[in-house]
């Protein structure tokens, strides 16, 4: 939550993170914010509580609210490396191709589509009556919540992984096309072997760590449903709570990576922006 409010606030303060790129990572860093602040607490209760007088009624809240935010903040992990894509892969068009409009289009898609699928899976699960379990998977139908699953993880996983295979294949080519026109300089050479295992690291990163969160609890989701709900509960709990956990890694892999980010974050936490304007204070 910490550090989601930090990503937000710096973005909304600070003039010079008013770009596109930042609007989309705003947009995620709200949806892993109300992960936390929504989902989680909900999440405890049921777990403590093996009896509780309104335990059906936060089983509803929390099903909601986890599928709708879940799924919004994968999905806008998609439209940041659809942004990424074009430019890194096609710089010269980026301005063109992505702008405010688009962004804006973009974030409001993911919140949509994250919010049908959320509330279409509490509707469903309203529809097929009430259970003593609290799983989305055990009280909605079978093809409602491989369909949900589909569109919050597989389809979204397999676009970023397409993605940014491509953009490491790009980045690849360029810094050895660089490295051809340097007449074989060692020194640049040496930049430039440093910028493709930068590169390698940072994509390694973004990709790990997401399907390091989510593919187990969406696997273990998948095969209960085609197997007739085989797996125990506290296996897809604990599965479930290594996917939340995505959101809080988030900030540290688009917040805390960045030199403009973490100049800010310095500001905000060593109190500086309370001392005066620093709206247009340059970062980097």
């Amino acid at each position: 939550m910490c550090g989601n409010l930090l990503v937000i606030i710096s973005i909304i303060y600070f003039q010079q993170l008013h770009t596109p790129t930042n609007y989309l990572i705003h947009s995620l860093a709200v949806a892993d914010l109300l992960v936390g602040v929504l989902v989680l607490p909900f999440s405890i209760i049921l777990a403590v509580c093996s009896c509780c007088y309104l335990e059906d009624l936060f089983c509803k809240i929390q099903s909601t609210f986890d599928m709708l935010l879940c799924a919004s903040s994968i999905l806008n992990l998609c439209c940041i490396s659809i942004d990424r894509y074009y430019a890194v892969c096609q710089p010269l068009r980026y301005s063109t191709k992505i702008n405010v409009c688009v962004i804006v289009n973009m974030i409001l898609v993911s919140w949509a589509v994250s919010a049908l699928i959320g509330i279409g899976n509490t509707i469903q699960g309203l529809n097929q009556g009430q259970t003593n379990r609290c799983v989305i998977s055990q009280h909605t139908s079978k093809p409602t919540a491989l369909m949900g699953a589909m569109f919050a993880f597989y389809l979204p996983a397999i676009v970023m992984f397409s993605i940014y295979l491509k953009i490491f294949t790009v980045a690849q080519r360029q810094a050895r096309s660089i490295q051809n026109t340097t007449c074989q300089n060692k020194k640049s050479g040496a930049t430039v072997s440093k910028m493709e295992r930068k590169a390698t690291k940072t994509l390694a990163i973004v990709m790990g760590i997401f399907l390091m969160c989510w593919t187990p609890f969406s696997l273990c989701v998948s095969f209960n449903l085609l197997s007739n709900y085989t797996i125990p509960l506290p296996v897809i709990d604990m599965f479930k709570w290594l996917g939340w956990s995505n959101s809080m890694l988030n900030p540290f892999v688009y917040g805390f990576f960045y030199a403009w980010f973490r100049s800010a974050f310095r500001m905000i936490i060593s109190g500086k922006i309370f001392q005066g304007d620093f709206t247009n204070h340059k970062l980097f």
